[in-house]
């Protein structure tokens, strides 16, 4: 896309919000001003927040504006949650670009949008379920991916207005181009540089599996079920700092992730950083090349669980064995940062 001297690129980000998602659009913002000598801010939703700047994204440095110039010469960047999304709705000559950091977490946020008190009740129900009985009752990823099965891009008026699309992984890159669009670039992220920089310490690792409680969780209590018969440890990363992350990761032999996976997950890419072995299921961008393991490892959760169980003791058992198997996927994740700041480059043109 065609860059100006005097252009202005406004990304949209939700205020005071540190997850995921946000990190990533804070970093396009720094690398856009600090590699491509570029006029980047953030546009912060909504735009009346008292402090729209979370603290953990206060050393990008990106500033941010509160109004944007509908100008053919800027560009708007949003996100593909859908009430971010809507925020191009209110302009009609800026350049817009949708960033697809996943597939699911669209149809999520537009079950929320199209269905709240279906989706209030499901997520009431579900926190209840999980702060009482730790479990969840509802899917609520499975349920907007079905609701939407069906669901023609096409004919979403948002959408349709964006001038390029932007895909994170190659899960959303298949799904825009199943659906017709061909303005669809490759731009994907790298993990936090503390996972990219902190040396694997093997002598730390004990017979400890780690895995996301929130994800995958009803088919996962199966496992960790079976797994209690087991002589190693198992803990769910949840509630943790970045660094409390960081120092489980170090200890753990194994990771693993059977829910869904909307992008190019981080939590993975983290895990195999700090030396985890990684066994995942088959669903969303885990089953592309988002997730570049040996196949061995992404088990199909209709397979046989006794299957997954012996990969998991397998790994812990044999970890010395198990670990150089993982060591393609870790210099791929090294070098995702230049990947990043060459892809950009080539995108925007100036």
């Amino acid at each position: 896309m065609k860059v100006y001297s005097d252009t202005k690129i406004y990304i949209v980000a939700p205020a005071g919000t540190a997850t995921g998602g946000p990190e990533l659009l804070h970093q396009l913002g720094y690398h856009l001003r600090n590699d491509l000598n570029l006029n980047a801010y953030m546009f912060y939703q909504p735009s009346d927040h008292p402090d729209p700047v979370h603290e953990a994204y206060e050393m990008y440095r990106v500033p941010y504006v509160d109004e944007i110039k509908d100008s053919e010469r800027n560009i708007i960047i949003v996100p593909e949650l859908f009430q971010l999304m809507k925020v191009m709705d209110a302009y009609t000559n800026i350049r817009k670009i949708i960033w697809w950091l996943s597939v699911d977490n669209f149809y999520i946020s537009k079950f929320g949008k199209d269905s709240p008190f279906k989706s209030y009740f499901y997520m009431l129900i579900n926190n209840f379920a999980y702060r009482f009985f730790n479990k969840e009752i509802f899917d609520i990823p499975n349920i907007a991916m079905e609701h939407y099965q069906r669901y023609n891009l096409n004919n979403d008026k948002t959408v349709v207005t964006a001038d390029l699309h932007l895909v994170q992984s190659y899960y959303a890159m298949k799904h825009l181009k199943d659906q017709g669009f061909s303005n669809v670039e490759y731009l994907s992220d790298y993990i936090n540089e503390k996972f990219l920089k902190k040396e694997i310490n093997l002598d730390r690792k004990e017979d400890l599996v780690v895995y996301n409680p929130r994800k995958g969780y009803r088919f996962t209590s199966k496992l960790i079920k079976r797994l209690k018969n087991y002589n190693f440890k198992l803990k769910a990363i949840e509630n943790m700092s970045r660094e409390e992350v960081l120092e489980t990761l170090e200890k753990a032999k194994v990771y693993i992730d059977f829910g869904n996976h909307p992008g190019k997950d981080r939590l993975p890419r983290e895990a195999a950083m700090m030396g985890c072995c990684i066994i995942v299921g088959k669903k969303g961008s885990a089953k592309f090349n988002d997730l570049p393991i040996p196949a061995k490892f992404k088990l199909d959760t209709n397979e046989n669980i006794n299957t997954i169980i012996k990969s998991i003791v397998d790994c812990v058992e044999n970890y010395n064995k198990n670990f150089p198997k993982f060591e393609d996927y870790r210099e791929i994740i090294k070098e995702e940062p230049l990947k990043f700041k060459k892809d950009l480059a080539r995108i925007f043109k100036v």
